[in-house]
């Protein structure tokens, strides 16, 4: 295929990635969206295998392998684990970014430069950046991963000089890029080159592990963006436009995201990366909590519920842990069947990965029109007969906006506790994943339904059907 064919087949699939990004912005044309972006880089990719001079016997192999580990995982992987998953993808697209750049490396420097391209500065700092950039994402999806799944614990891991240590690794890490620029060739440049790659590893471990389970999501959209940065730099590297174009897309739409998110937060991302937050004991930093929590049947559930003319559903991660976004759905019907008007509030941080309650609704069928941003149905919430709370924990706790010495004073929440009476599902007494004590459940007008939350829902389910 010539030059300018396939240019201008790129920048079809750049069209593509554009407008297939856009429509991921709403939930009514997502789907669209992400088929029109697979498109286009089913289009990149066919029109790169199409160049001359390849050698396809590896990258048959690599597209056999991976297509079955592939669909095998996304077969046997459950939406609860959704979020790791998620977490591994990040950290996939960071180490190929790190071996496109390595195989770069030797191809014109470790020999020093026996392509003819010896010093060439920027081919040396890209490289060097995409090498950082992608074991960083590498290694802090690993530990996202880890504490996403439970193999490490979901509050902060606090190393003895942990700080200084990663203030020591990201001075490396530029100085050790800036020296690459100027000495990529031979023994020197090799030894460079890993440094980069072990600061990298380094920066990432030591950057994630002191950031709280409660955090995660935001974490999950950050390292997102550094993948995209790390293949943006990756296509620097080797000259390939569509790579530079969709690295770039990746790498700034996941930033905002980021950005969304810490607003959603009511802090920025520098207090995210470095406050410890969801620490084990944060909760005892706030006011003690009076009263008790009160338990109700679903029995007692259903003639509020029966009554009521306007129900809100506030889900959280309790509602994939126990995988009742069917059970939420069949509930909503019946209530809206009985007269009651049903809408599903859902917090920008709700869940452990980004628009993770929004996947889990959709997956059930649930109507576009009926899914609810916070600013939207906070203004209805003191006209709203019940609202059930569904796994959630901080998105809904009041200490937000009354407790000034808790650790989560001044992010915006759903408020809950500002509608009539309030059904919280939870598995027991104990505190969130972040460790924090909801002072929803201690109200007056607050009912406990305790119990697997499919389990729960399926029982008023069955009380609306008698």
């Amino acid at each position: 295929m010539s030059g300018v064919l396939l240019n201008i087949a790129y920048i079809a699939a750049a069209v593509l990635f554009i407008f297939g990004i856009k429509m991921l912005g709403s939930a009514g044309t997502a789907r669209r969206g992400n088929l029109i972006s697979a498109a286009g880089m089913l289009l990149a990719v066919v029109v790169t295998l199409m160049k001359s001079g390849m050698d396809y016997q590896w990258i048959w192999i690599g597209l056999g392998v991976g297509t079955i580990i592939g669909f095998v995982w996304a077969k046997v992987v459950k939406m609860t684990g959704m979020p790791e998953l998620v977490a591994l993808f990040n950290g996939f697209g960071g180490i190929a970014s790190v071996f496109v750049a390595w195989a770069e490396y030797q191809k014109y420097f470790s020999e020093g430069g026996i392509l003819g391209i010896e010093n060439d500065t920027f081919t040396a700092v890209v490289i060097v950046v995409a090498t950082w950039i992608g074991a960083l994402t590498f290694s802090g999806s690993i530990i996202a991963w880890g504490k996403l799944s439970g193999k490490i614990g979901g509050s902060p891991t606090i190393l003895p000089n942990q700080r200084l240590i990663a203030v020591v690794l990201a001075l490396l890490s530029i100085a050790s890029v800036v020296a690459f620029g100027w000495m990529p060739d031979g023994p020197i440049g090799y030894g460079i080159f890993f440094a980069v790659l072990v600061a990298g590893i380094g920066l990432g471990i030591f950057g994630v592990l002191p950031i709280g389970g409660g955090d995660m999501p935001v974490v999950i959209s950050l390292l997102n963006s550094l993948s995209g940065l790390a293949a943006s730099a990756a296509g620097f590297a080797i000259q390939n436009n569509v790579l530079i174009v969709a690295g770039c897309l990746v790498g700034c739409s996941g930033l905002i995201l980021t950005l969304i998110m810490c607003k959603a937060m009511n802090r920025n991302l520098a207090n995210v990366l470095f406050s410890g937050f969801g620490s084990t004991g944060a909760s005892a930093e706030g006011e003690e909590v009076e009263g008790e929590m009160k338990a109700a049947s679903t029995s007692d559930a259903y003639y509020v519920l029966e009554a009521a003319q306007s129900v809100v559903i506030i889900p959280g991660y309790g509602m994939a842990v126990a995988q009742a976004q069917h059970a939420v759905k069949e509930l909503g019907d019946l209530l809206e069947e009985n007269g009651a008007e049903v809408f599903y509030a859902i917090h920008p941080v709700a869940g452990r990965m980004p628009g993770h309650m929004n996947v889990l609704l959709a997956e059930a069928d649930v109507p576009y029109e009926q899914l609810v941003e916070m600013d939207s149905i906070n203004p209805r919430m003191p006209s709203v007969d019940v609202a059930i709370v569904i796994g959630a924990n901080d998105v809904v706790n009041p200490a937000a906006s009354d407790d000034s010495a808790s650790p989560i004073y001044g992010m915006p929440i759903i408020k809950a506790n500002e509608a009539r009476t309030v059904y919280a599902l939870k598995r027991g007494k104990g505190a969130g994943f972040s460790g924090l004590v909801n002072k929803l459940y201690f109200l007056e007008k607050t009912r406990m339904l305790y119990g697997d939350a499919k389990e729960t829902v399926t029982a008023l389910v069955s009380e609306f059907k008698k």
